[in-house]
């Protein structure tokens, strides 16, 4: 094989001091133990999980599964219809509410934090600023929402600083598009509730659930619904922030002077990153014009030059410009790797589309945060994913062991939680409601009343847990997946042999001395004696000595008596894969 074909298959290193790996918790639901699962329950029926359940118990298991950062989801204060106007916090309408608990992406109060997660809800930053200590002692790095695109319906910000003036206080609300407002307005129109919007469900019922929400103008919708009356599946609870793109005039740019928007966000930006906050998750950030974040993301730099910026964006055609012109550390990677990892796993795929992944992405894919659940995306255990947890796991090692890039896991995730019930608005769809209260239940067989030990799992869910703590901790601690190469050994053996089973992959990471051989099997069945040719060197580095045979161990501890042996310019392994497997193979 020329080395022209070699170098196809080959990604260079990247040097790194630690590989990111992401514990992603919906807070609310994290530490509730409750289990009545009443649809559209309240938070006495269903309960709430509380910011000091994440205690030293919690926080030492979750670091032990190989953590290294948690994004703490829903903290930033959200609507929701709960009552908390004794505390001096506004009664939200239920008409432009999702849910009972609210959706953790509809913004209610940039400078404060969400009272259903206090103990006690007058000093509930500073049961969050506990949070933040509590989580550091145990070596772990604490991420949060922001939410740059959209807010609440009736935003304001009971707890902003002295002096600081709330979003579309100072609007002209009589101009549609001015560079200057906060919001974008619809003048003589009023805002009309979607039709078929039934809060809280036929039997609910909430003190202004009366399918009226008074907005004189209306404003737009946060998903760019320029009209008074959205649609039920627009994100109608929310609306749309003005960084000075006028929408409807070829989308013009007025950038200076610098939009009152973005002075604002970065403000916000600033309080946070001030609280030793460790990195923000950016919400629909493509939907924020490239020029903000290039201006924004530097500023907050200069307070905390280790602070990360993950944007959730969906489209590719962006992904260079996000990141060098926008100054991004990192990018969500759903339409690319998640989505040709699903295909695979439910059996519509191929395994050879991992390679178009990695080679559309190229120098890339360090940047990019692999997944295969977050709170938008379906559980893996569902019957509208994969039915079983266990068909994922070989996926859950190219999500980790790829590159050197950041991986996350969706808690509940490691123990096969299924998304199931009907909880309230989110309905019936394989995913864990983030509008509703809700328990977790496979969560919480491994929360155990708070021991956080797994007592209450199954001996099937403890290995699924298992699992998942050996392929993280190796993406955590392995310099081959932190800094090594990767080469794609399951295209150059289908290159030599002109053949190529689409139900395994496999592929190097490898440093000068620490080399690594990932195989997977995505198949429901078994396949015998597979032969995998690997070059002794690739791109001018060798990858072994001159011995004949080369033992070589399992890190998953599934694989027994692994010899590699010499075949002239190359080596030779013969394996045998066991269905829905992951071997990580060290020699």
């Amino acid at each position: 094989m020329n080395k022209d074909r070699i170098a196809e298959n080959f990604l260079p290193n990247v040097e790194r001091g630690e590989k990111i790996v992401v514990y992603q918790m919906l807070t609310r639901l994290f530490g509730n133990k409750q289990s009545a699962n009443i649809p559209f329950g309240t938070i006495e029926e269903n309960g709430v999980g509380k910011f000091s359940d994440i205690d030293d118990h919690a926080l030492s298991s979750i670091a032990d599964l190989g953590i290294t950062h948690i994004w703490y989801t829903g903290v930033i204060e959200h609507a929701l219809l709960t009552d908390y106007r004794k505390y001096g916090i506004p009664l939200d309408d239920a008409d432009v509410v999702k849910g009972r608990a609210g959706s953790p992406y509809a913004i209610k109060d940039y400078y404060d934090v969400n009272p259903d997660l206090a103990d006690q809800v007058e000093i509930r930053m500073t049961e969050f600023e506990s949070l933040i200590r509590r989580t550091h002692q145990h070596h772990l790095k604490v991420i949060i929402d922001f939410v740059p695109n959209h807010v609440a319906r009736r935003y304001q910000s009971d707890a902003k600083p002295a002096g600081t003036k709330d979003l579309g206080e100072e609007d002209d609300p009589e101009l549609a598009f001015y560079p200057m407002n906060n919001f974008y307005y619809l003048p003589g129109e009023s805002f009309q509730v979607p039709d078929g919007y039934n809060p809280l469900g036929s039997l609910a019922d909430h003190p202004t659930k009366d399918h009226h929400f008074e907005e004189i103008p209306a404003k737009v919708s946060g998903n760019n619904v320029f009209k008074g009356k959205p649609d039920i599946n627009d994100w109608f609870e929310t609306v749309k922030l003005n960084y000075g793109i006028e929408y409807g005039n070829t989308e013009k740019k007025h950038f200076q002077p610098v939009p009152d928007t973005w002075i604002k966000m970065k403000d916000i930006l600033f309080f946070w990153a001030k609280k030793d906050i460790d990195g923000f998750r950016c919400d629909m950030a493509e939907m924020v014009p490239v020029e903000f974040w290039k201006w924004v993301i530097p500023q907050v730099k200069s307070i905390n030059k280790e602070i990360l910026f993950i944007a959730e964006i969906y489209n590719p055609d962006q992904y260079r410009n996000y990141l060098s012109t926008g100054k991004f550390d990192y990018l969500y990677d759903k339409v690319q790797l998640y989505d040709t990892l699903k295909q695979i796993i439910q059996g519509k795929g191929k395994t050879s589309h991992i390679t178009e992944v990695w080679k559309s992405l190229k120098d890339m894919n360090p940047r990019m945060l692999r997944f295969l659940e977050n709170h938008d995306e379906q559980r893996i255990a569902s019957s509208f994913f994969a039915g079983d947890p266990f068909k994922a796991t070989p996926a859950m090692a190219v999500s980790g062991f790829l590159s050197s890039g950041p991986v996350m896991i969706y808690f509940g995730q490691e123990v096969g939680e299924t998304g199931s019930g009907i909880a309230g608005f989110s309905g019936e769809d394989g995913r864990t409601t983030i509008y509703d209260y809700w328990g977790v239940p496979s969560h919480q067989k491994w929360m155990n009343d708070g021991k956080f030990d797994g007592g209450k799992l199954n001996g099937r869910e403890k290995d699924l847990r298992n699992i998942y703590k050996r392929i993280l901790n190796i993406c955590k601690s392995h310099p081959a997946i932190r800094e090594g190469h990767f080469f794609d050994l399951h295209a150059y053996n289908s290159y030599l042999d002109n053949t190529g089973n689409e139900s395994i992959y496999y592929f190097l990471r490898f440093t000068g001395d620490k080399h690594l051989l990932i195989l997977l099997n995505f198949s429901e069945i078994g396949i015998a004696d597979v032969e995998i040719t690997i070059p002794i060197t690739i791109n001018n580095q060798t990858l072994f000595p001159n011995e004949a045979e080369i033992p070589a161990r399992d890190l998953m501890d599934r694989l027994n008596n692994i010899v590699i042996k010499s075949n002239g310019d190359h080596r030779q392994l013969k394996v045998s894969f066991d269905p829905h497997t992951c071997y990580v193979v060290e020699f």
